[in-house]
Parts: C-alpha cells; structure tokens; sequence
C-alpha cells in the first residue's frame, strides 16, 4: 500500500539491510513514522555549504571545500555562523518504488540548528531518490547558539515512502468531518491545513521568545540544564502584533491546536512566499498521534521564524504555515507520545528540552 512507512516496516528495512549502520540501530531511534539518524565520529568544518552534484561523491568533494577536520569522541563545539559535515552512521539502499525525505528533528529546529541531509550524486538537500545507494552526512550550521556534540547524538530523521498519498483539500475536508483535526474553531484548508500565529494568547502577554545574539555553549545532551533567560528575550504584546527584527530568530506558536490520527502523518510547509519578509524555519514532521491525548483537542504547533531583509509586522491570526497530510502505508505499532518519550505532546508555546 502506498504511504508513509511505519515503525513495523522500517524495522523491516532494518532486518533486511536495506538500512544499515555502523553500529547496531537502536530501537528509540525508530520513531512512529521515521528513523532518527545519528552522527559519526568525525566532523568536517567547510568553507561553504555545497551538494555533490550529479555523478559525483561528497568524499571527492572534501578535498577542496574542508578548512579542517574534527574528533567528536570526547565532544566537540560546532560555532555559531559556521558550516560543518559529518558523516552519519547510517547508510541505506533504497529499492525500487521507495523515496524519503530527511528533515530536523523538533529540539533541532527549536535551537536555530540548521541541519540537513546530503548525500552522494545529490543535487537537492533532505531528498533520497528511489535507487540510492550509499553514505549518509548532515551538513549543520548553527544560526543563534554554539554547540557541543558527540558521536551517536540525533540531529535529524528520515521518513520512508511508497508512491504518494497526500491528501488533496477533498479529502482532507473528509478527514477532518470524520476526526477533527483542529481543536478550535473551523480549519483553514488550502494546500494542506493552515497554520496561523497566535499573538493574543487567552491568559497573559507572553507571545514568543527571541534568541538573545551573544549566548553560551549548549551542550545538547542536557536537559533541562540551561536558564531561558540566559539564552532568550521573552516577547510581550498586548495588541495582537510584533515587529520581527531582520535576521533575528523567535519562537513563536500556532493559534489553532491540530491533531494527527493514527492513519496519518503530516509535513509542515511555508504558507505562500510572497506573504511577508520572514520564513518559518520549520522541523517539519509530524507523527501519528501528535496531539491526540486523553482530552482529544489536539496540541499546538511551534513555529520558528526568522526575519528577511526589512523588519515585518506579524499580525495575530496572519497565515504563516500549512501541514500536508498523508496515509501511512500501515497504521504504527506506537503512536507519538504512547510508549515514548516525547517533550512536545500536548505543548504549547515551549522551548527546546534543553532550557528550563
């Protein structure tokens, strides 16, 4: 059946070799309806971001585009501003009729961590095509804070497809009549389920945070360790609005509260470039069963926006985003937030798990 690969189906992959590692794959890398991959022992600090283009290898590449090579057995800082390589521990050979897509996992996105897949013969970031054989690496570029990181840490996941299964607005209408999947109010469908921002939240004034320029190392397997303060301004507003700062990074959330059902996960997307100078730089998945908890009224999403050229008014309820749905291939055995360790379910407007 065509659709997203669940948890059963990518232990399959695991058990044949199609997905291979250099160290056994554990099982809390393998999510509802992807697999978290994990970085390698050695980091490579570019001159630029670059893909490998058609016909050629990113190792042939490495020659002219590294400044210099690092350990990360006893950890290592990756510096704000700069551009690294490093090879993954998995590797994969995709069969005929599969694709996947890679894409930053929720702590990822939330830290300003750019991080995204590349691999050999490539000529676009996150995309596997059907036939690929060979290496894996995640270019990384931290935007707002410096970072220590180790071998075996997960930076980002891959998710599995069998042909195509996107919901077109007919269907997702249908979807949402039969399960709502927005807590609140009348759904915005266009595309995909719209995402707007909430900027007049129902108690108080706090809005969104934005990331303070000059901050410490965050060591990414701490949780819980660091002050909010010491790394965030907290944004106030009491009409509805904010004025984005050029080149400043801020967390933000959604208005609406969604929820994802069994049967289905979902992609999240920009809404229309031409809408404002910013982009919702966005961890992108969504699993079976986000926000879809004991009360069933779905859990809002985080949204991380980072300003263009020319400062923007974000006005309360703008249209910044827009979640693409698609069927599972096969229902997963776990959903989001059952059996796993999860910090978003439920969540409102929350930083990454590393702040308090």
């Amino acid at each position: 059946m065509n659709g997203v690969l669940s948890d059963s189906e990518i232990r399959g992959l695991i058990q044949t070799g199609i997905i291979s590692a250099d160290a056994p794959i554990i099982p809390e890398q393998i999510q509802p309806a992807s697999l978290d991959l994990r970085l390698g022992q050695t980091a490579y600090r570019l001159r630029a971001s670059f893909l490998a283009g058609r016909g050629r290898r990113i190792a042939d590449r490495l020659d002219d585009l590294q400044m210099h090579q690092m350990d990360l057995s006893s950890g290592a800082v990756l510096e704000r501003g700069c551009v690294y390589l490093v090879p993954l521990q998995e590797r994969i050979s995709l069969p005929h009729g599969l694709t996947a897509v890679a894409n930053a996992k929720s702590s990822t996105g939330r830290l300003d961590l750019l991080t995204r897949l590349v691999t050999d013969d490539g000529t676009e970031f996150d995309r596997l095509p059907e036939g690929y054989d060979g290496p894996l690496y995640a270019e990384i570029c931290p935007r707002s804070f410096s970072v220590l990181v180790r071998p075996g840490m997960r930076l980002n996941q891959l998710r599995l497809r069998r042909g195509q299964a996107v919901l077109n607005d007919d269907q997702l209408r249908a979807l949402h009549d039969a399960q709502p999947l927005v807590g609140d109010g009348q759904p915005l469908i266009d595309q995909g389920l719209g995402f707007s921002v909430d900027l007049h939240p129902a108690t108080g004034d706090l809005v969104g945070y934005r990331a303070r320029p000059h901050s410490g190392v965050i060591d990414l397997d701490r949780i819980g360790e660091y002050p909010a303060s010491e790394f965030w301004d907290e944004l106030h507003s009491s009409e509805g609005r904010l004025i984005l700062d050029p080149g400043a990074f801020y967390i933000l959330v959604s208005r609406e509260s969604v929820a994802i059902p069994a049967d289905y996960a979902a992609e999240m997307a920009p809404y229309l470039a031409m809408v404002g100078e910013f982009r919702v730089h966005y961890a992108g998945f969504f699993d079976p069963g986000f926000g879809i908890g004991d009360t069933g009224t779905g859990a809002r999403g985080v949204l991380e926006v980072r300003c263009h050229e020319a400062p923007f008014v974000l006005e309360h309820g703008q249209v910044v985003g827009r979640l693409v749905y698609e069927r599972m291939a096969t229902r997963p055995e776990r959903l989001y937030g059952e059996g796993i360790k999860s910090n978003y379910q439920g969540q409102g407007l929350k930083l990454a798990k590393q702040f308090r």
